[in-house]
This record gives structure tokens, sequence and C-alpha cells, in this order.
């Protein structure tokens, strides 16, 4: 499922007030990052991150990898902060179409 500019411009909204809950650092992605984001994405369907100074991939590389290993879709990144968004089985958000 790829996201429209309208639907996008939405969710953009949304995440706009919301405190970034996932930090990635030295780390990287691991396998308790992956979990907590995938719970994170279930529950709220749209989530904000941020990777810290210490990690040493680029922004937008490291939340396209983390939104291909969680079936997410990066809906922003600006400066060391993303957004992703993906639907979940109790669907909460309504996309434009």
């Amino acid at each position: 499922m790829s996201l429209t500019s309208k639907q996008r411009s939405y969710l953009r909204g949304l995440a706009n007030n919301m405190d970034p809950i996932i930090q990635i650092g030295k780390g990287g992605i691991t396998a308790n990052l992956l979990l907590q984001a995938d719970e994170a994405l279930e529950a709220r369907e749209i989530v904000k991150g941020k990777v810290l100074k210490n990690h040493f991939g680029g922004v937008k590389e490291t939340a396209e990898e983390l939104a291909a290993k969680t079936g997410a879709e990066v809906v922003q990144v600006i400066g060391s902060v993303f957004v992703l968004y993906r639907e979940s089985k109790e669907s909460r958000i309504k996309l434009p179409m």
C-alpha cells in the first residue's frame, strides 16, 4: 500500500504534536527495538522516532529500514526525526481518499 500525497499530509498533521517514542542510537535497529516499534505501530498506527547523533547511518535510510522490517510506511523525515504509519488490525485512523 502506498500513501497518496493527501494521506501523507493528513498523517503529518496528526504527527505534528507527537513526541518521538522510538530512539535509534549506536546499537542501530535491534530485535528489541523492532518489537517496540511493532507494538507501538499496532497500538497507535502512527509513531514518531528519532535517530540519535551517535547512530552511524543516515536518518532517511534508517527510517526506511525500520519501515521495511515492520511493514510500515515512512510518512516523513525532517532532520533527525521520522514518522512511520501502519494500519492496525482495528484501524483507528481514517485516511482521506
